[in-house]
């Protein structure tokens, strides 16, 4: 997937102390993607509507169901597997030889009404110059009904799920090398927006832009930007990067 790239050069916005130094916004690092790459839940939609909590719980109750112990035993091995092996489906297939498709199946049967329409960050996703891409540890079905929810499905032009990796998560750089190679994906001109930090350090090392989506205050030296908010950010590096003064995007960027 290419050479690692050079030292990075980290900045943040809104708090402007998020890793502790008053460093300013270099939206330019941005002005030469073409490529979008975003994560899913708690990305494209934010964490206060909780959908994650039902994904959660039926997991919680699947594992229970498969290895015959109580939800409690069933918490411990969901939260060990996520941890030790990036998703509780990977340690579970890994450690318990679990067939993927009836628990992805099941955990992704959830209600989606809690998720809001977002005409905003819709519009954002608009601006950006080139292709935008999701890349879920969910499903593409399930993925493809969050963005429904959301408003949200025609920004994207391909949505990849667990299945286009063989079912290995991120963080793992055989995972991210597979989707990268169906979406014909060239690191140096692309970003990656997520949720979990975790998953950023691959993308980082092929030379990708990283940008980390979360209320920690906290963020791995890979990281090139964060900010608790998705569409406070895209509004921002919108307005810097990508727009005139009037709202209409760079002629550079063959957009007006």
């Amino acid at each position: 997937m290419g050479e690692l790239a050079a030292p990075r050069k980290r900045f943040a916005i809104e708090p402007a102390t998020l890793f502790g130094t008053n460093c300013p916004m270099d939206f330019d690092q941005f002005s030469h993607i073409d490529t979008w790459i975003f994560d899913l839940d708690n990305t494209l939609y934010p964490p206060k509507v909780r959908l994650f909590d039902q994904i959660e719980e039926k997991m919680r109750l699947f594992v229970s169901d498969f290895l015959d112990v109580s939800l409690e035993e069933a918490d411990v091995f969901r939260a060990q597997y996520w941890r030790s092996h990036g998703t509780t489906l990977a340690g579970m297939m890994d450690q318990h030889a679990m067939p993927p498709e009836a628990f992805l199946h099941f955990v992704h049967d959830i209600d989606f009404s809690p998720l809001p329409h977002s005409a905003e960050l819709s519009s954002l996703i608009s601006a950006l110059p080139g292709r935008k891409i999701v890349y879920t540890n969910g499903t593409e079905p399930y993925a493809r009904q969050v963005l429904q929810a959301r408003g949200l499905e025609q920004n994207f032009e391909a949505v990849y799920g667990i299945e286009h990796a063989s079912y290995r998560p991120k963080p793992h750089a055989e995972a991210f090398a597979e989707v990268f190679k169906r979406a014909a994906v060239t690191p140096h001109s692309a970003a990656m927006f997520e949720d979990d930090s975790r998953n950023l350090q691959v993308p980082a090392g092929l030379g990708m832009r990283t940008v980390y989506i979360s209320p920690n205050t906290v963020a791995p030296d890979y990281v090139d930007a964060a900010h608790q908010d998705l569409e406070v950010f895209l509004s921002q590096l919108v307005a810097a990067s990508f727009s005139k003064p009037s709202g209409r995007l760079l002629e550079a960027h063959g957009h007006i």
